[in-house]
């Protein structure tokens, strides 16, 4: 933790950032926390406990345009900050990464190509929660499985919570604002809900860190970080994992491409 402190503090009087978006206590759990001057690095805290996606913020332009940024990154903000530098959101000149590793250490990344680099060979943390549930969900019958989904998005007030919640959703414009012509009806409504969903889903695909972050931010408990989930699963069994320079699946063609899915 001092190492931290240290660190930020370091980068704050050399005048390499001027603001840093780090984790706090909070109530029940660490919280998002900015720092704009070296005297308030002393509230940083950054452990296993810290698992939120920061880099959700790294596209807010009202908040970190013309600023020099520095962040802490878990392991899944480090996937996000991975692909957004495939899609040419972030840039070495105004942000510097500091992670942590799964024994606890402090790391250091000199640019985004070393994050990169590290991401090749690091191990995700387990998700056996939701592996679990995403399973119990493939063996039910085709029906069980719509009447399960059916109930929970039923729920859903589209608050878009789980948007907002998300590194990847950095559209000017979501496909649910848009209404010429009216894409997802702005109602809620099972079938509505479900075509939000489902749409946000197939825009993750290849993009998605499997972070969770949407999931946790439904007020409601839906647990549609399942879907993504199961939906990363896919995706790398098929076509290998994202966040290279390779395109993700819904933008690249390769001829070689399984076609399994073609009935």
């Amino acid at each position: 933790m001092n190492d931290l402190k240290a660190k930020v503090k370091d980068l704050f009087e050399s005048g390499a950032i001027n603001l840093f978006i780090g984790y706090e206590e909070g109530t029940r759990r660490p919280r998002p926390l900015f720092v704009k001057n070296a005297e308030e690095t002393n509230k940083l805290v950054f452990d296993d406990r810290c698992s939120g996606n920061l880099a959700v913020y790294l596209t807010r332009k009202d908040l970190i345009g013309g600023k020099k940024v520095g962040i802490a990154a878990s392991y899944y903000a480090l996937k996000s900050i991975n692909q957004l530098v495939s899609e040419n959101q972030l840039s070495d000149e105004w942000l510097r990464v500091i992670g942590l590793s799964a024994d606890g250490k402090l790391l250091e990344f000199g640019s985004l190509a070393e994050v990169s680099e590290y991401l090749k060979t690091a191990s995700a943390p387990p998700k056996q929660n939701e592996d679990e549930l995403v399973r119990q969900i493939e063996a039910m019958t085709m029906e069980e499985r719509w009447q399960f989904w059916s109930d929970e998005l039923s729920k859903c007030f589209k608050c878009y919570a789980c948007r907002a919640a998300c590194p990847m959703c950095y559209c000017t414009k979501c496909i649910v604002e848009v209404n010429r012509p009216q894409w997802i009806q702005p109602w809620a409504t099972t079938l509505s809900n479900m075509e939000w969903q489902i749409n946000r889903v197939m825009h993750m695909a290849g993009r998605c860190s499997d972070c969770g972050s949407c999931g946790e931010a439904c007020p409601l408990g839906i647990p549609i970080h399942l879907l993504t989930h199961k939906m990363s699963e896919t995706v790398a069994a098929n076509f290998g994992q994202n966040g290279d320079d390779k395109g993700n699946v819904l933008s690249t063609f390769k001829p070689e491409d399984k076609e399994n899915f073609i009935l």
